[in-house]
This record gives structure tokens, C-alpha cells and sequence, in this order.
């Protein structure tokens, strides 16, 4: 199908007030961006502070942001076009909070009032792999499409790691913010490997 636009492509609510302390505080409401048609879909925890005023997750400011730099290597992010409003290919990056506090993190309660936009964006794309960056988006992606216990997981012991999923495969990624250069390519390589593979062939399979 023709996509009409990279932004908020399913036209969730850019008023939404389910929370409002996050509503009073940001810039913008960020919505799921990319390819709606994507294989990959990236789970962060909340819009950083770029993407507060752009609304776009993972937007980098005058330079590719380090999530773009990370996609970039694996041939899904254009490095040369627009951080601000990057040019995807077959990946989709939303957030569990669609909202920044400038002083916090998001609460539980504020990351359970989102629930409904990030389900409806996994059901709406139907990815082959879920690629939740960071501790928070990992203990939630596995507590909704595994069997895991997500008390049990800590990514650094799972970046870059395989999970078999219920209809997906997840492969957790540290915040590129912070990890090192080690583990950025230890990801990098690794879901290169992923992508050379018939991951699409495997789809729903589950072997945990």
C-alpha cells in the first residue's frame, strides 16, 4: 500500500491526555515513525529530547542520532538525509511513552496508559522481530510476547541475543546512548547476521 507519511502513520492521537503530567510538560506527542510495511520494529523506553520537539523517536538533531547510526551500518537508516526526519527502510521506532518528562523517567502507570498505542502498532505492522532497546522496553516487550519472566531478564546479559517469542523473534539492544563501542558492534553484527538469515521463514515458531 502507498504510504501517505513516515510520521504517525496510523493518526493516533497527537492530543492525547491520558497522563497529565507528561501531557503539561512536552513539546510534542511522538508516535510510532517509519516503514509501515517493516520487518523490524524498535521498542525505546521514552522520546528523548530531540524528539519531544520533533516527535519523531530516536531523532537526532544535526547529526544521525546513535539508534540511526547503529540502523545506518545495517543498511535501514539513510545517513545522509534529515535526523530530525530520517529516511527508514523495512523498520518502524516507537517508544512505550509517547510523552517526555524533562526531570523523570515515565512510571509504570504512565508506561501501562500507552499500552494501547504500542499494541495497536505491533498489531497494525505484524513485524518479524521486536527489537526492545533497554532494560524497561525489555522487561515489557518479554512480559507481552514470551514466556520469559521479565524479573529475571537484565539487558546486558540478553543484548544482542536471539529470543524466541510468542509469533516473534526479539533481539534486545543496549541504549546505544551508553554502550560501548564493543557492544554496539557486537548488536550490529549479530542482527546482521539475523538478517542474512531466513528469519521470515521462522515466524511464530516457538522453541522457548
Amino acid at each position: 500500500m502507498a504510504q501517505q507519511s513516515r510520521s504517525n502513520p496510523f493518526g493516533m492521537d497527537e492530543d492525547c491526555r491520558n497522563c497529565p503530567a507528561l501531557a503539561d510538560c512536552r513539546t510534542a506527542i511522538a508516535h510510532g515513525y517509519g516503514d509501515v510495511a517493516a520487518d523490524f520494529l524498535v521498542v525505546g523506553e521514552r522520546p528523548g529530547p530531540r524528539a519531544d520537539v520533533t516527535g519523531v523517536p530516536f531523532a537526532g538533531e544535526d547529526e544521525p542520532s546513535p539508534l540511526q547510526r547503529v540502523l545506518g551500518r545495517l543498511g535501514l537508516c539513510a545517513l545522509t538525509s534529515d535526523p530530525a526526519r530520517p529516511d527508514l527502510a523495512n523498520v518502524y521506532l516507537t517508544n512505550l511513552t509517547r510523552c517526555r518528562h524533562p526531570d523523570r523517567e515515565p512510571t509504570a502507570e504512565e508506561i501501562e496508559a500507552c499500552e494501547p498505542y504500542l499494541d495497536a502498532e505491533v498489531r497494525m505492522i505484524n513485524p518479524e522481530i521486536l527489537i526492545p532497546v533497554g532494560q524497561r522496553a525489555l522487561e515489557r516487550i518479554t512480559s507481552e510476547y514470551t514466556t520469559l519472566d521479565p524479573d529475571d531478564l537484565d539487558i546486558a546479559d540478553r543484548h544482542a541475543e536471539t529470543i524466541r517469542g510468542r509469533g516473534f523473534e526479539l533481539v534486545p539492544m543496549r541504549d546505544p546512548r551508553g554502550a560501548s563501542d564493543d557492544a554496539i558492534d557486537e548488536w550490529v553484527e549479530a542482527f546482521a547476521s539475523l538478517m542474512a538469515s531466513d528469519y521470515r521463514q521462522t515466524k511464530g515458531r516457538r522453541r522457548r
